[in-house]
């Protein structure tokens, strides 16, 4: 598979992006998930259609999507999804959100599994609903959810789980065992799994999506997924929220009718594309990223042996333990202002983030290598 062309730095910076307006043009910012790869040609050109055709106006449903993803998922992970079991909105957090405030009760507690992708931190309060956090277990060779500790959480009166999968920042992907028992708890504790999806369109070898497991997934479970990330249209604001039982599509049914009617119709046609038209694009992006997981391991190796890091099975995130470096607590601080590397501080991830980043090697290899030789030279000389 041909691996992805990129950009050069300074046509990059003609982005208007966060990831391109947040730092000086000295740093390389390798911090918000965000992609430098071209647009899909596919996607680019149904939204260049809808413009050409003045067609810029409210959404009327999923349309082409529904069907679009469907393919997609069946193609991908051999799961059958019926497509009026699709709903949309403008993007993932809305969607959790939305379909936890239908779940919960008041007050609710909702279980997040920590390191992980900060919003979660805040979602279930702006459903109405408590954080409660079992943070994941490290053997010092995997991580993996505490089962044990979602079932005490479960029986002590937990109403719904957030699940990310893959897991943002570690690229962990659940394993179809671990997500069956996920729901033999959910359905003996009456508990609604809301399974963020976003991350699998990258995965490198298998993934089993939550509800395709089990017909308790089915009963207990959403999922909340997009082509933000796969295909870098996080800006296209458009996300789906999948459900496969007619108590679920019941909780998509209550959320109120502005949670759809938001959906960017430019953002539907192009996820629909991408979804459709887009897995050559996708491919080409997975070789590229594929080969920049393994480059970055190589140089760590090489220039920061000291530096932990377990290369991950999805998506372009990596998650790198710097604490032998002796840069303290938040150790983004000092790549940032002695590397001059924008990364996403680990404390912002919960639990287990004292002296760990996020690294985004979504980028060329070129400027991986001077990320990690930036980094280098400050241990050198001692900072």
């Amino acid at each position: 598979m041909t691996e992805m062309a990129v950009d050069p730095l300074d046509v990059l910076r003609r982005r208007t992006s966060v990831k391109w307006c947040t730092h000086p043009q000295d740093v390389l910012p390798l911090f918000v998930a965000e992609m430098d790869y071209p647009l899909a040609p596919a996607v680019a050109r149904a939204m260049i259609e809808r413009i050409e055709a003045s067609d810029v106006g409210y959404v009327a449903g999923p349309g082409p999507l529904a069907p679009a993803f469907a393919g997609f998922a069946q193609r991908r992970w051999g799961w059958d999804v019926d497509p009026a079991g699709i709903r949309t909105t403008t993007d993932v957090s809305v969607a959790i959100v939305e379909a936890l405030r239908q779940a919960i009760s008041p007050g609710g507690e909702v279980v997040i599994t920590p390191p992980v992708y900060p919003p979660f931190f805040q979602l279930p309060v702006e459903a109405g609903g408590t954080v409660r956090e079992v943070p994941l277990l490290d053997d010092g060779a995997a991580w993996s959810l505490d089962l044990a500790g979602l079932e005490a959480a479960f029986a002590d009166g937990a109403e719904a789980l957030l699940l990310c999968n893959p897991h943002n920042p570690l690229g962990l992907v659940h394993t179809r065992e671990t997500l069956a028992e996920v729901a033999r708890l959910a359905h003996r504790y009456g508990v609604t799994v809301i399974s963020d999806e976003i991350h699998a369109p990258l995965v490198y070898a298998d993934f089993t999506p939550f509800l395709a497991v089990s017909d308790e997934a089915r009963a207990h479970g959403v999922c909340v997924t997009a082509a933000s990330k796969g295909w870098n249209i996080a800006g296209a604001k458009c996300a789906l929220a999948v459900a496969a039982h007619p108590a679920m599509q019941l909780l998509l049914d209550g959320m109120p009718a502005g949670t759809g009617f938001r959906t960017s119709i430019l953002g539907l046609h192009g996820t629909a594309a991408a979804f459709a038209e887009g897995e050559p694009w996708l491919d080409s992006v997975l070789a590229t990223l594929d080969a920049n997981r393994r480059l970055l391991g190589e140089l760590l190796s090489a220039e920061l042996p000291g530096v932990q890091y377990r290369m991950p099975d999805a998506g372009y995130l990596a998650w790198l333990d710097l604490r032998a470096l002796g840069w303290g607590e938040d150790p983004a601080s000092v790549a940032l202002e002695k590397a001059r590397v924008a990364v996403e501080p680990g404390l912002k991830f919960g639990a287990g983030g004292e002296g760990h980043v996020r690294l985004n090697f979504g980028c060329a290899p070129d400027v991986l290598e001077e990320a990690v030789r930036r980094l280098a030279r400050v241990r050198e000389s001692g900072a």
